[in-house]
């Protein structure tokens, strides 16, 4: 912290919410208030922040924030609370959990939590979870939202979610696919667009597969190819038909370092099913002409070091889990794999995520035959815990729809599961049958209308933590608490603490302080110690930045000596037919990469009566949902449906028009963003915007998940880009 003569201090701070990014922030505050945001300007490659970083400070000093614990006194749903103490909150809410576990045992509570914060210690896995665990235990949903797909084709290919090189590493590759990523708008790994860009700067060619012209398009790419959401496994498997026709694959590497491969061709060729996987087959499914993909499959073949960078969209798909298979397939038949340049992974080492330090690398990877095929084994992890897309039934069902419990209590924190998982009209029924919900949160968002009692949380300028990055980088933040909290508001490890000394447990994070608690988690950590060595200067600057010696190459060991580095597969090798996944016998997750036809997707018969495929994208203003409520960043790009000009004109839509789009399961009304930025036949919402319901149901806010599919893919990813929707015009 540094303080300034006319009594500004400046505190170094960072983070965000749940972004794709974990960036530098300058916090100067000047009585009480932060005033000014500045971000980072230090050593090369500069951690910087995008709008939602720079609009932070609106977010924090907001009128619409949270002040005092409040009980609801109208219906769920209406968002009519009163103000109540403390005490009486935390009693209730007490005698609540004692009561549910009494009377229906401790699987009947659901702790919701996700990770709504960035820290180590503010995710509901260290609050909200220790606490229930230590009374006596709860039912979490499982499934990771965001990259399930790409999870289960890390563990399903090369045994480890670690499959990816570290982004600097992209200054290495000659050609680069940026496939259904995002990053100008998402961040997807901070810098990753500045790596991009130098990769561009040193020669590289930049091809983006998306179905929109998106930000990252328009800027770094030299080249842009349309594609049918839910159809990207095809384009693969084509582009796999014209390498092994055209004699262009790496079998020295093939023979080397993968099993399965000829059982791949034999699916490729034809010779399985009697469908040849030719380009003029891939481009009726995909949209993609038949030339592109013969072009497209040659370069990637011949221009070496390649990388393909594997968004997490396409894997939110029905079968999306294909995707994230294939990119892997494709990355081995041309040898792009363990080389400077190379790669087609999801996860990057150091690290599995923002909360999880490498010690816990082994719970990610390898194992016994048996705990691998539990990891995989979508059906046997349903037997403990529902999975969240069908959320809404496990509570509306219970035991009689062979979920694992009847859902009575909901704890909900660090998480917007009403606005975020699919179905919301499902959500709504859901959770008006629960007996009791408690919500930790900043604002008054659409989960926390239905609350029973609502529990004012700090933001992340308000407490301390501890930052890692988002997907490997290089650095470390320490989350320095800037001002105040507001009114009565306190931190979810406060309360949680209050808790337990009501429900007579103990945790041993709860005896500790804050900054104690903070300590505890980094010593866990064996990455941190040897890079921050002084604790107390970290702190002070408020990021460790990291100077690796060379990028780092996933897979490198193993590819160069694979006698003495197995990959951690039961094989020992890259598992392009995986006998873990043909020993579950499911149709849906065959044991190699297959494209399989999605529900409600581009052949499907429901397409009479919903034509247009949905995609859910991140938006430039949100991180999910956090800072929907911004207006200064409503201002930036208020939320609207990406409508085809040729769709627009069908339907006599015009740009900025009011449309219902709408299925079968929920609508909601938007204004039109009429462009040719999007291809024909596709539609697009941002994802996180609140749902506003009118007084006949409709959303009035564009929230996509009105018109999402309650239901998870085979290997368990969610099928947040596999809807179909109508669209017409809307006149009140």
């Amino acid at each position: 912290m540094q303080t300034l003569q006319d009594g500004m201090k400046i505190v170094n701070s960072g983070g965000c919410y749940d972004c794709g990014g974990r960036c530098v922030l300058k916090v100067h505050v000047k009585d009480g208030k932060a005033i000014r945001v500045e971000t980072d300007d230090g050593d090369e490659p500069q951690i910087r922040a995008c709008v939602r970083g720079r609009a932070m400070r609106r977010q924090m000093h907001s009128p619409d924030r949270l002040l005092y614990p409040q009980k609801r006194v109208g219906a769920r749903g209406e968002g009519e609370f009163e103000r109540i103490s403390w005490d009486e909150a935390l009693d209730t809410v007490a005698r609540e959990l004692i009561r549910v576990k009494n009377t229906h045992g401790p699987k009947a509570t659901l702790a919701l939590t996700l990770s709504g914060g960035v820290g180590s210690l503010y995710t509901g896995n260290l609050t909200v979870r220790p606490l229930l665990k230590a009374f006596g235990g709860y039912t979490s949903a499982w499934g990771d939202d965001s990259a399930e797909g790409a999870v289960f084709a890390g563990r399903a290919t090369y045994g480890t979610l670690f499959c990816g090189n570290t982004r600097d590493d992209l200054i290495h590759s000659r050609l680069i696919i940026v496939w259904g990523a995002n990053p100008a708008t998402s961040i997807f790994g901070t810098n990753t667009s500045y790596y991009l860009m130098k990769a561009r700067e040193a020669g590289a060619r930049i091809v983006v597969i998306d179905p929109r012209f998106t930000n990252t398009a328009a800027v770094l790419a030299d080249e842009w190819i349309p594609i049918r959401p839910g159809t990207d496994t095809a384009l693969m498997a084509a582009m796999a038909y014209v390498m092994i026709e055209g004699n262009l694959c790496n079998s020295r590497f093939l023979e080397k370092h993968t099993v399965g491969f000829d059982k791949f061709r034999d699916y490729v060729m034809g010779r399985e099913d009697g469908v040849p996987k030719t380009p003029q087959w891939a481009e009726a499914k995909t949209g993609v002409p038949c030339e592109t993909i013969v072009s497209l499959a040659r370069q990637y073949a011949m221009v070496r070091p390649a990388s393909i960078v594997p968004g997490f969209a396409p894997g939110r798909s029905a079968f999306g889990e294909q995707f994230h298979r294939g990119a892997a397939v494709l990355a081995a038949m041309t040898g792009n794999v363990g080389i400077h340049g190379g790669g087609a992974g999801g996860f990057e080492r150091p690290l599995v995520g923002p909360m999880v330090p490498v010690g816990f690398a082994k719970h990610f990877e390898g194992g016994s035959r048996e705990a691998r095929l539990r990891q995989l084994d979508v059906p046997g992890r349903l037997t403990q815990h529902p999975h969240a897309c069908r959320l809404w039934d496990a509570i509306l069902e219970g035991k009689a729809g062979g979920f694992p419990a009847d859902y009575k209590l909901a704890y909900i924190a660090f998480n917007n599961p009403l606005n975020q998982y699919p179905n919301i009209n499902k959500g709504v029924r859901a959770l008006n049958k629960l007996e009791f919900i408690v919500v930790h949160e900043q604002f008054m968002t659409p989960t926390a209308r239905f609350a029973d009692i609502l529990l004012p949380v700090t933001t992340v300028w308000e407490r301390n933590d501890f930052v890692r990055p988002w997907l490997g980088g290089s650095y470390f933040l320490y989350q320095n608490k800037a001002v105040e909290p507001p009114g009565e508001v306190r931190s979810d490890f406060e309360i949680c603490k209050e808790l337990a000394r009501r429900l007579g447990v103990s945790d041993p994070l709860f005896d500790v302080s804050e900054d104690q608690a903070i300590r505890q988690l980094v010593e866990t950590a064996e990455d941190v110690i040897p890079e921050v060595p002084d604790w107390e200067k970290f702190k002070r600057e408020g990021v460790h930045k990291i100077h690796r010696p060379a990028p780092t190459v996933a897979f490198k060991k193993q590819v160069e000596e694979p006698e003495k580095n197995p990959f951690p597969t039961p094989s020992g090798k890259i598992e392009i037919y995986s006998q873990l996944v043909a020993d579950l016998k499911n149709p849906g997750i065959p044991p190699i990469p297959k494209h399989i036809d999605p529900w409600e997707g581009p052949e499907d018969p429901l397409r009479s009566r919903f034509p247009l495929q949905l995609m859910t994208i991140h938006h430039k203003t949100r991180a999910h949902s956090c800072f929907d409520n911004n207006p200064w960043l409503r201002e930036i790009e208020p939320q609207s449906l990406w409508l085809n000009t040729k769709d627009a004109a069908a339907r006599g839509i015009r740009n900025g028009q009011s449309v219902r789009v709408f299925n079968d399961r929920g609508e909601t009304i938007i204004r039109a963003k009429v462009t040719e930025r999007i291809m024909p036949g596709v539609a697009s919402l941002g994802e996180g915007a609140w749902y506003a319901p009118d007084e006949k149901g409709r959303d009035r806010a564009g929230s996509p998940n009105m018109l999402t599919r309650d239901d998870y893919s085979p290997g368990g990813a969610f099928p947040f880009n596999t809807a179909l929707v109508q669209v017409e015009r809307f006149e009140e």
